[in-house]
């Protein structure tokens, strides 16, 4: 079984060598934040023939997809001609996600950059899910024509930004652009770039917000994935790296001592607002339900 954290650290070893990590503050280029992010988040190419490293590859691009927190919560199994995708419920977030909705939407992400990955190496996957296994998505590959589809390309350049935006307008072919993108089959896209509705959406954020920000057990989950340090970020391979969304980087202690201080109420919501107000609009997914047997969802 493979967690990403150890198909990182094996993967490099194979390369080139991983040097140990550890918590101390002196760093080298090799083992740094940005030298392995930049290692991992890539396009690569496997030598023809090596099935193994073949596979590996796939479940590297599975790992670029999103996570609640980062918390990427699964594992891989790896078969001859079957990626196996499982929830890995010693990482799920209880407070933020109590059902796992946003576990198990995670592991459709990394099933869809599984699939697109083994697209563009020649291989044809089919996901079957099957609620009877414990939420377990098991991709067959067959050997087909190799095609790289835009989606596989974006792969290794998606992120999510927290920082403001230029307030520049989206064209009217940009914004028909983006309709198409978010369309699909069960899906439809809401593109809003009137200031009143973008206002009307701040409100519920800041709404929603308010209440997280009340709820104790909710910020302690959120800290408890925060890595203060490059070195804890490096360590764990996981979480939300403080220095990314514009915070130093900090000893965990110091972080950990900080971070009521900083993270309240009003700077988050006045953060929100900032964002909101500096971008060009809001878009809104809305994704029709669909009801497993023996199951009851209600709106």
């Amino acid at each position: 079984m493979m967690t990403r954290r150890r198909f990182i650290v094996s993967s490099m070893a194979a390369v080139g060598g991983l040097a140990t990590v550890s918590a101390c503050s002196s760093r080298t280029n090799t083992d740094s934040h940005t030298h392995i992010v930049s290692s991992i988040r890539r396009h690569g190419k496997v030598q023809e023939g090596s099935r193994p490293a073949l596979m590996r590859e796939l479940v590297r691009y599975a790992t670029l997809a999103p996570s609640s927190h980062n918390t990427q919560c699964w594992k891989f199994h790896i078969e001859d001609r079957s990626i196996s995708i499982l929830p890995d419920f010693s990482r799920r977030c209880s407070v933020v996600d109590p059902d796992d909705h946003h576990l198990f939407v995670s592991i459709g992400c990394a099933t869809e950059n599984l699939i697109q990955a083994a697209s563009a190496n020649g291989l044809n996957g089919e996901a079957l899910f099957d609620l009877s296994l414990n939420g377990i998505v098991r991709v067959s590959l067959e050997p087909t024509k190799a095609v790289s589809t835009p989606q596989f390309n974006a792969i290794p350049e998606r992120q999510s930004t927290r920082s403001e935006y230029d307030g520049k307008p989206i064209s009217t072919n940009e914004l028909a652009m983006l309709e198409r993108s978010g369309t699909g089959k069960g899906v439809r896209i809401l593109l809003l770039t009137e200031p009143a509705e973008m206002e009307n959406v701040l409100d519920y954020v800041v709404q929603g917000n308010t209440v997280q920000m009340n709820d104790s057990a909710f910020v302690e989950e959120l800290k408890a994935w925060i890595r203060f340090s490059e070195s804890d970020a490096v360590r764990t391979r996981d979480g939300l790296y403080s220095a990314s969304s514009g915070n130093p980087s900090v000893p965990s202690w110091l972080g950990s001592l900080l971070f009521g201080l900083f993270y309240t109420q009003k700077n988050e919501n006045d953060k929100y607002a900032r964002q909101v107000r500096s971008s060009s609009g809001i878009a809104v997914f809305v994704s029709e339900i669909v009801v497993a047997p023996d199951f009851q969802t209600s709106v």
